[in-house]
């Protein structure tokens, strides 16, 4: 077929693009250098259960509204994914005995926190409410390219309020809207902790309108995990994407963007083969786009500006664990936070994230059986230059530090453990293919909210990059909303 969009790589920005390109009548060629799609929500099958590669909290599966992204990225192909809803997002374990459970009713998580914190009742009411102020905003209009003129004319004409209220958010971080209505420090870590726990920054660096989403779709959409667990998200749009006449290629590893007169032309395969297209779509890192598929030299000036403001976030160590029912009490959450000391929550192995899908959905492991996955920041330096035998030693050391700690909140768990996977940065460099195992980008310094964040179109014609080093940011709905912007201003490029 003659290809229209090339799209490098399956990670769910780039199956969003791809999905609503097809949808419009282009022909899109995906290329994925692994088995399977999904990248960080890809899936891996052991001994009987099936581990989700990356977090299991998926916000954007709601039904209404406009900000449920990836059930409107399905529904565009004719394609669904049945959801389980969770009651509690999650469930903290922080320093100095605050044990609190984010409830997926609004007045329910306030009033937890108010418990907690009486003398800040309006504080706490203010920000949170200023969060659902930025959330409405955003969920009465359509999410698309901000890139795209008559777009943003129309939206501004059918919207003039609700746009001036967005603007004026634009560039502003959470923290200091928080620092306006709070005062008490513990309450400020804890507002720090809501944020690092998706944007892997404290609050001062996370800017409010992601926080405003991410803090006010968990009471309104929700948290709700895919039946059959993540992987299905990106199954399910690749049955789409194959049903609207385009095509997904796996192990087809890119090596090369292909630039001709100064134009993105084509990409070139590991193997040698080249394909050509209209247009192309990286859903690769930035890094990874700029430093290892363009050619050498050839970086524009804005990119090299990009990397002053952004550095690579932390890679993650990972324990995938198949243990014995037993081992969780009555009435445990899904999702867990684990953090002793508030000075250490950006350190290697400070805070430690716990998702257990299969208190959602049991058919995710065998009978009489849960998984646990815990995930907690490590940096790839510290895990090159072993060899075989220090790499194994080095991971089996850090997880049992890690279960130990764990134990606090679930006895037993050592006696009850079944099964056992560590993964390390490297883990993540190798399968995922990101430069360094990173979850993403991360601001080098405190920035005026999302203002430095890039959209979807490079300095280079014809190129394009979409996912988690895109407008908005990281997340897989933040992703899937650049998956929209990314299709939206490639179909009035190419005039679809």
């Amino acid at each position: 077929m003659a290809i229209d969009v090339i799209v490098i790589g399956s990670g769910i920005g780039g199956l969003v693009t791809a999905t609503q390109l097809a949808a419009k009548g282009a022909k899109v060629l995906v290329l994925e250098r692994y088995l399977i799609p999904g990248g960080s929500a890809g899936y891996f099958e052991r001994q009987g259960y099936r581990f989700d590669v990356g977090a299991s909290m998926i916000f954007g599966l709601g039904q209404n509204g406009t900000t449920n992204l990836l059930t409107r990225a399905l529904s565009a192909v004719s394609v669904s994914q049945e959801a389980i809803a969770d009651p509690v997002q999650i469930h903290y374990h922080l320093p100095a005995g605050l044990d609190l459970k984010v409830d997926r009713v609004y007045e329910k998580f306030l009033q937890n926190l108010i418990a907690h914190f009486p003398h800040e009742e309006q504080g706490i009411r203010r920000f949170y409410d200023k969060c659902q102020k930025v959330f409405k905003c955003l969920n009465s209009m359509d999410l698309l390219s901000l890139e795209e003129p008559r777009y943003l004319l129309r939206v501004f004409f059918q919207h003039p309020l609700v746009c001036l209220g967005l603007v004026k958010y634009l560039p502003q971080n959470a923290g200091d809207v928080a620092r306006r209505y709070i005062k008490d420090r513990q309450l400020l870590k804890f507002i720090d902790i809501e944020c690092y726990c998706w944007s892997v920054v404290p609050s001062d660096m996370t800017p409010m309108i992601n926080a405003g989403m991410v803090f006010s779709d968990r009471h309104y959409g929700g948290v709700n995990y895919p039946k059959g667990g993540v992987g299905q998200i990106a199954q399910r749009l690749v049955e789409g994407l194959e049903k609207a006449g385009s095509k997904i290629q796996y192990q087809a590893r890119v090596t090369k963007i292909l630039i001709e007169q100064g134009k993105a032309v084509g990409v070139q395969l590991a193997n040698g083969k080249v394909y050509r297209g209209k247009r192309i779509v990286s859903n690769a890192t930035r890094w990874d786009t700029f430093e290892q598929l363009i050619p050498a030299g050839r970086m524009p000036l804005n990119e090299k500006n990009w990397q002053q403001n952004y550095q690579k976030s932390p890679s993650f160590l990972s324990l995938h664990m198949g243990v014995k029912e037993s081992v969780l009490p009555a009435g445990t959450e899904c999702h867990h936070i684990l953090l002793e000391d508030w000075e250490k929550m950006t350190a290697a192995e400070g805070t430690v994230f716990v998702s257990i899908p299969t208190l959602l959905d049991p058919d995710l492991a065998p009978n009489r059986y849960h998984i646990i996955h815990c995930f907690t920041p490590h940096w790839i330096d510290d895990w090159l230059e072993l060899s075989a035998s220090e790499y194994e030693a080095k991971k089996e050391e850090a997880a049992w530090r890690i279960i130990d700690r764990l134990e606090k909140i679930f006895p037993g768990l050592d006696a009850g453990l079944d099964y056992l996977e560590v993964g390390t940065p490297r883990t993540h460099r190798r399968f995922l293919g990101r430069e360094d195992g990173t979850y993403g980008p991360i601001p080098r310094r405190k920035l005026r909210g999302l203002l430095k964040m890039p959209f979807n179109r490079t300095a280079i014609p014809g190129l394009y990059c979409v996912g988690d080093s895109t407008f908005p940011g990281q997340g897989l709905n933040a992703v899937a909303f650049s998956g929209f912007a990314c299709a939206h201003r490639i179909a009035v490029d190419l005039g679809f």
